[in-house]
């Protein structure tokens, strides 16, 4: 787990190590999304970039009795 600080301007260094696992580069944009008590950072991908994601995700859905 890394610390930041809040610098006088509000901004947010990211982590190097963080900027790799997530393979985060100078100028994309990220998401901030206030859930609960924490804030969270999306980050946004070109969708080209995002195809096959999905692939191999279990798509298996347990319906109710009265549903088909």
């Amino acid at each position: 787990m890394s610390t930041v600080t809040i610098s006088p301007k509000f901004q947010v260094v990211i982590p190097l190590e963080i900027r790799k696992v997530f393979e985060i580069h100078p100028g994309e944009k990220m998401q901030m999304v206030p859930y609960g008590n924490r804030i969270e950072l999306i980050p946004v991908k070109k969708l080209k970039k995002m195809r096959g994601f999905l692939r191999g995700i279990n798509i298996v859905v347990k319906r109710e009795g009265d549903r088909l």
